[in-house]
Order: structure tokens, then C-alpha cells, then sequence
């Protein structure tokens, strides 16, 4: 996914919980899914950000051999300045971008 050019913000905000709740009755419900989604997320953004550092991994014995590589650091800065996982998954929710279901309520529906 690209995160980019998502719309999330990057700070903490506010949100009004019940207006949340439209497609879900309950408000635990509704933090369960946006919960899940964010770790799906952090798994993403964790994966991919060490397949883009691994090419920059040296395997040395010397301690003294550190140094600091450019691009590296870039990479990292990008990473560090998008969304935190749990604020583009709100926005995700809002938007309706996530499908989700309740397997319980699926077996009483039947």
C-alpha cells in the first residue's frame, strides 16, 4: 500500500467515537477492528522497511567499522514521519476502506 498518499494525520486528534459507530453497534467493536487493521499495518511497514535496510547491512566483527550511511538515514527519516499505524487505520475506518465481519454474529444470523 502506499502511504503516502494517504490523508491521515500525523498527530493525535479527537474523534467522536459514536458518529464512528455507524457500521457497528458497539463502540469496543469498532477499536477491535481499527486495532487489528493497525497491526496489519505495523507488520507491513516493519516488513518493508527491513527489506529496504537490508541492503544496506554490513556484517562486521569490528565495533570500531560503524559508520553512517545517507541513504540509510533517509530511508528511516521517511519511515519515522509517516502516520503512526493506529492513525492511518482510523482513517481507513472513516473512510470505509476496511472490510471486516464478525464471525459470532455470522453464526447466529444462519
Amino acid at each position: 500500500m502506499d502511504y503516502k498518499k494517504l490523508n491521515a494525520p500525523t498527530t493525535t486528534i479527537t474523534r467522536n467515537l459514536n458518529a464512528m459507530n455507524e457500521n457497528v453497534e458497539n463502540v469496543y467493536e469498532t477499536v477491535a477492528i481499527i486495532g487489528k487493521r493497525a497491526n496489519q499495518i505495523d507488520s507491513e511497514l516493519k516488513n518493508e522497511l527491513d527489506k529496504k535496510l537490508q541492503d544496506f547491512a554490513t556484517y562486521s566483527d569490528g565495533i570500531e567499522e560503524v559508520f553512517e550511511n545517507r541513504e540509510q538515514i533517509e530511508i528511516s527519516r521517511f519511515y519515522e514521519r509517516l502516520p503512526k499505524p493506529t492513525l492511518i487505520a482510523t482513517q481507513e475506518y472513516i473512510e470505509d476502506k476496511i472490510y471486516f465481519r464478525n464471525p459470532v454474529k455470522d453464526k447466529l444470523k444462519k
